[in-house]
């Protein structure tokens, strides 16, 4: 028995595996949708949602942009795909903090490889939506995808694809050739 349950009462392990308001509330707007599935959705757009709050603030072209990822993933129609976005944005920007890391875990636990390399990529096309890839966003997907169990090199590989969108590049100006 751990140290904080004998003299606190407090279940680590109980507090780490419990369900997110989040998903939770997904799931349930997904009710026509087989859990599993449902399940999937849901924390695929909760961490669409954490990468697009990582700067603070959520600009209607990253909820767009998320609204298109989680309609065509899911198959879902307009409405209840921005459903399923309004409640993840609403988790990120409410409960975020430690919520933002269980439901990463709890996606890579559901997501295969590949799955979560396309989560990746759609982390970077958020990011990207405003036109701007900020220094935080950035950051931010490098940390989720490091929970997600990729790499640091194939994450990189990922990025390279988005680096006329990141706001590191976007100030310099090639100088012409001679």
């Amino acid at each position: 028995m751990s140290l904080l349950k004998r003299f606190l009462g407090l279940d680590i392990d109980d507090a780490n595996t419990a369900p997110s308001p989040g998903l939770d509330r997904i799931i349930e707007a997904l009710e026509h949708l087989p859990t599993d599935r449902a399940r999937y959705l849901a924390a695929f757009a909760c961490v669409l949602a954490r990468v697009a709050h990582a700067d603070l603030k959520i600009e209607e072209s990253e909820v767009d942009a998320m609204r298109r990822a989680v309609a065509s993933l899911g198959n879902l129609s307009e409405d209840e795909a921005l459903l399923a976005v309004d409640i993840a944005v609403n988790h990120a920007v409410e409960d975020g903090g430690t919520q933002n890391y269980l439901v990463t875990r709890e996606f890579k636990e559901i997501a295969n490889r590949e799955q979560r390399f396309g989560l990746v990529e759609c982390l970077y096309a958020v990011s990207a939506a405003d036109g701007s890839i900020s220094t935080t966003e950035s950051g931010e997907v490098l940390k989720i995808a490091e929970e997600l169990g990729l790499s640091r090199n194939e994450t990189m590989a990922l990025r390279s694809g988005w680096k006329e969108h990141l706001a590191e590049f976007q100030g310099l100006k090639q100088s012409p050739k001679e």
